[in-house]
């Protein structure tokens, strides 16, 4: 019975991954001012079969949690039969998508395995969404959420605030929990090694920023555990403040279409998982970047900071709710 868990548990004492944010494609259709990555250039993506092979080696070595994300991970044809894999192999799986290409099958099928969902949306308003996203897609989004009512595993909507939408990010929160989803809020990122693309219409300054965050912090519209302290985080950062080791490289690793490895989406990656052993790719690993990385506080993005802020804070994390009744706050 406890076999499953002790492969990652010796992962998080010798602080080996447990977590994979996986780029299952660098497919999209929208165009993110703040999106950096290489999209829609026609690079190899792993099949169905390579992906399966792949990540069961890596389930061997501990790790047991994927964010599976893009470029729009919904362009995938194969998506379904892919998370099905995943799943039938025993990983936790979080999906991130902008929810455009929702449809009841869709869902359908993802019901049948307990797979989140995160959604992203920025804004309600159509001309600030199409600023920021390069597409005129808010009506695609808002009509694909409402396909979430009867959706049965938790439900996320994040939220990236930049000096386009920050005057509208207390209404998408409550949008979210109006809607029964987990408000989750970040912060734009820019010019970060190869994470983050400058965009001056995007860009704040920190401590415009950070006063949206304390506003959203002070209405309590965000559940008690990890998310708002989260929040608390993007304030620390914002201010310019030192935050905590990040994970990248020693809790998660990132990984593209292609089975690149690298500790993050921001650093440079140490081997493919195609034609290099998991280990191998460890040992390769430019630990000491990563480490003057995390001590400039370079960034507070989710993915890299996720599973060591629960370990610092374990009883907030034992509070995070992974379901909220419609409108309901405290």
């Amino acid at each position: 019975m406890l076999q499953p868990y002790l492969k990652p548990l010796k992962n998080l004492l010798q602080k080996r991954p447990i977590l994979a944010i996986f780029e299952v494609t660098l497919r999209c259709n929208s165009v993110c001012g703040y999106c950096d990555l290489p999209l829609n250039q026609g690079r190899y993506e792993m099949s169905r079969e390579e992906i399966f092979r792949v990540f069961s080696h890596l389930y061997d070595e501990g790790l047991r949690v994927v964010f599976v994300q893009g470029g729009e991970p919904l362009l995938r044809k194969d998506l379904p039969d892919i998370l099905d894999d995943l799943s039938s192999l025993g990983f936790t799986i979080s999906l991130i998508t902008n929810g455009t290409k929702f449809t009841p099958d869709l869902l359908g099928r993802f019901a049948n395995h307990p797979i989140s969902l995160s959604i992203s949306l920025d804004t309600l308003d159509r001309q600030h969404y199409r600023t920021i996203r390069g597409a005129d897609q808010l009506p695609l989004v808002l009509k694909g959420i409402e396909l979430l009512n009867d959706y049965p595993h938790p439900k996320y909507l994040t939220c990236i605030v930049s000096e386009v939408n920050r005057k509208d990010v207390l209404d998408v929160v409550r949008f979210a929990r109006n809607h029964g989803m987990i408000p989750v809020l970040g912060a734009y990122h820019w010019d970060i090694s190869r994470y983050g693309k400058v965009d001056l219409t995007l860009q704040y300054k920190k401590a415009t920023a950070a006063a949206v965050f304390q506003e959203v912090l002070e209405s309590r519209l965000v559940p008690k555990g990890y998310f708002r302290n989260y929040l608390q985080d993007n304030i620390q950062w914002l201010n310019d403040q030192p935050l905590p080791t990040c994970d990248a490289g020693r809790y998660s690793i990132a990984i593209d279409a292609s089975g690149n490895v690298a500790p993050c989406l921001a650093l440079p990656h140490s081997g493919n998982l195609l034609s290099t052993s998991f280990s191998e790719i460890l040992t390769n690993l430019d630990y000491l970047n990563i480490q003057q990385c995390s001590d400039k506080s370079a960034c507070n993005m989710l993915c890299s900071r996720v599973v060591g802020s629960n370990l610092r804070h374990p009883i907030a994390a034992l509070r995070t709710p992974t379901a909220l009744p419609q409108a309901t706050f405290g």
